[in-house]
């Protein structure tokens, strides 16, 4: 049986608009477009996966239940227009500003791939077959490390980070975009005329 393929999604700045150490369900707010180019990706047959570094439970400022409670808000404002999530992972730590167990050097922190080998060792995922879509360089090197094809787009960080882009990786001015470029490499899009 053919294994599965997936869109891998960094959350702040490519999904819900960019708030530095969002830890309230008020201020999560959707990026303009995301639910329509989310369907596009769930109709051409991509399991969704969000991979989120959340180094604000490592550092104290919020913990694990608010964070719950902010996926809770975005899987419900994503039911809305019929999207599913089909899976979240994060990671809490970080090497240097973790308090606790947090403070650790890890294998699922981004730029590292271990959020999305996890997902492909539950999820049964073609990671050779599958897209990394992020704000952020680290969100691109995550995808690249795990052997996924990535792309950047301009909102949250996005902006700032696209000048130092491997010259293989493109950028793209929000989450419709990339998916349109996606959906133009998969054969099930339109070519825009030069």
């Amino acid at each position: 049986m053919e294994q599965r393929r997936a869109v891998f999604l960094d959350r702040d700045g490519t999904i819900n608009e960019e708030v530095q150490y969002l830890c309230r369900v008020e201020e999560f707010r959707l990026i303009p477009g995301v639910p329509y180019a989310l369907q596009r990706l769930k109709d051409a047959g991509f399991l969704l996966i969000v991979v989120t570094n959340q180094s604000g439970v490592g550092r104290g400022l919020y913990d694990e239940a608010a964070l719950q409670a902010i996926h809770d808000r975005m899987h419900e404002e994503l039911g809305d227009f019929g999207i599913t999530i089909d899976a979240c992972y994060f990671c809490p730590h970080h090497p240097e500003h973790g308090i606790g167990d947090y403070r650790q050097e890890c294998r699922c922190r981004k730029p590292s791939p271990g959020m999305l080998e996890q997902a492909a060792r539950d999820l049964d995922i073609d990671l050779s077959r599958s897209y990394m879509i992020g704000d952020k360089l680290g969100d691109v090197e995550a995808g690249l490390n795990a052997g996924c094809t990535a792309l950047m787009v301009r909102t949250g960080y996005g902006a700032a980070d696209s000048a130092r882009l491997p010259t293989r990786v493109k950028a793209y001015d929000d989450l419709q975009a990339a998916v349109e470029a996606i959906m133009v490499a998969e054969g099930k899009g339109k070519r825009r005329k030069r």
